[in-house]
């Protein structure tokens, strides 16, 4: 069965802004976030749960190399943000690469990759939420898990409800937090490395280079560890959708996308280069988290209770933006007749209500599999959701591959955001994931998600296949 690969008029044409905040009815949503906003959700959006408890891992399987793993997977990052920087600065819009994709490439790509991401944060809700209830049972055994759970998601899902202002409001405060948590990391371990701390010693780069040496696991280990470090770095994205819905637009793409570098740079490189300068790369406490082991080596007390709030925080925000971001990309499914069109009607506040409930409701769903059977539904929810991230940034590339040349030719002016050394750099990202994704298919767990990611993908081709046909039905029988 192939897709439905006619191009739509759009695609022959240069993307047209996004039109005016509307009030209500269908096909509007409010510019209600402030730069102010749209600044907190670009610099907290690359810090998630995973850099805090989940980078242990990737630093006990790969050693001191984890930072190769981080630099690769951060250039990466870098060039695909670069990339969907410069079409979302000349077209800022609700589907962001999901809407490019469907005007560069063809109805069939857009369909296809903007389902996907909305199946993967969906996804992500339940793993959220069931992160987060299992700190707060922690702390109250008295409540059951799942009652938290279906209190943080119907507290957020009434936030996301009530307007987009309270969304960026409440991830503004939630990702304050986390950029004030790292900062504060960076400094404390920066001076403990030097030992200006009181009980610490300048430690050298003895354990980068012993215990093994700095790779020691061998050169194979790094690109193992950039299967984990990859997909933390999802959500960077976030801001090209969120910037549809913004006072300046373009302002705050050309802002997120400039400061992505510096952004990587300090918050994984640089917090990563301190934990594996300060402690040794497979200390049992590293294992853990190595935030904490750094924080209770150099005597901070209460390490632990403190990084479980930041954890919480850092769950809660991606909780919140997960909402909107699936919410958001429901939204221009159905504006472009790939959902249900009551998924594009909006509030007199501006807000998608039936697109954020329905991606709610399969949060819940989801939640509910992840209680009652982790090892086969829910297991298999989030493997087959594992590898959107490369397929979103695959479809990235290609799309600005043809929209740069659409653009050049018919308003060169809105080309404020240019994708450095195109087209070679592009190709250059297309080859980076086209290994990562052949790289998959050497790791068993890789491999895993892969081939039900995969099965996810052909699913959504076949069922986009089926949307075009009744399309093109539709349009013969009215002519």
């Amino acid at each position: 069965m192939s897709a439905d690969t006619t191009r739509p008029a759009a695609a022959a044409q240069v993307p047209q802004q996004a039109g005016p905040p509307g009030h209500g009815g269908e096909g509007h949503l409010k510019a209600g976030l402030k730069n102010r906003h749209l600044s907190m959700i670009a610099i907290g959006g690359v810090i998630g749960a995973g850099l805090f408890v989940g980078s242990g891992a990737g630093i006990a399987s790969t050693g001191p190399g984890i930072l190769l793993s981080y630099t690769l997977a951060g250039v990466l990052v870098v060039l695909v943000m670069r990339m969907l920087g410069e079409m979302a600065a000349a077209d800022p819009q609700s589907g962001s690469f999901s809407a490019y994709a469907d005007r560069a490439l063809g109805r069939w790509a857009g369909f296809t990759i903007g389902w996907l991401y909305w199946f993967f944060w969906v996804v992500v809700l339940a793993v959220e939420a069931t992160a987060g209830a299992k700190i707060l049972n922690a702390w109250m055994p008295g409540v059951p898990q799942w009652a938290f759970a279906l209190l943080v998601m119907a507290v957020l899902t009434a936030t996301n409800l009530f307007s987009v202002a309270s969304y960026g409001e409440f991830e503004f405060w939630f990702a304050g937090i986390k950029v004030v948590a790292i900062a504060a990391f960076l400094v404390i371990a920066t001076l403990a490395v030097f030992g200006v701390l009181p009980g610490t010693h300048a430690v050298g780069t003895s354990n980068l280079t012993g215990h093994g040496g700095f790779l020691p696991h061998g050169v194979g280990a790094v690109f193992t560890g950039m299967l984990t470090v990859v997909f933390a770095f999802m959500g960077s994205e976030i801001v090209t959708l969120a910037a549809g819905e913004s006072e300046d637009p373009e302002r705050a793409i050309n802002k997120a996308t400039n400061s992505v570098i510096w952004r990587i740079g300090i918050f994984y490189l640089g917090s990563i280069l301190l934990v594996v300068t300060l402690l040794p790369w497979d200390s049992d406490a590293v294992k853990g988290s190595p935030y904490v082991a750094v924080l209770e080596h150099v005597g901070i007390p209460g390490a632990g209770q403190v990084m479980n709030v930041i954890v919480l925080t850092a769950v809660l925000s991606c909780l919140n933006s997960g909402m909107y971001t699936a919410s958001r990309m429901a939204f221009s499914l159905g504006q472009r007749g790939d959902a249900p069109k009551a998924f594009a009607t909006v509030t007199k506040r501006g807000v998608p209500r039936v697109a954020i409930l329905s991606s709610v409701v399969f949060g819940f769903v989801a939640v509910f599999f992840n209680y009652t059977s982790p090892d086969t539904v829910f297991a298999f929810l989030l493997n087959s959701s594992g590898a959107v991230a490369l397929f979103v940034w695959l479809v990235i590339c290609f799309s600005q591959l043809r929209m740069r040349r659409i653009i050049e030719r018919e308003a060169p002016e809105r080309l404020t955001v240019r994708m450095w050394l195109y087209p070679y750099l592009t190709w250059t990202a297309i080859g980076m994931i086209g290994f990562v994704v052949a790289y998959m298919f050497t790791d068993a767990d890789g491999r895993k998600q892969m081939y039900l990611s995969l099965v996810a993908a052909a699913i959504v081709l076949a069922a986009s296949a089926v949307v075009g046909r009744r399309r093109r039905a539709a349009v013969a029988a009215g002519s």
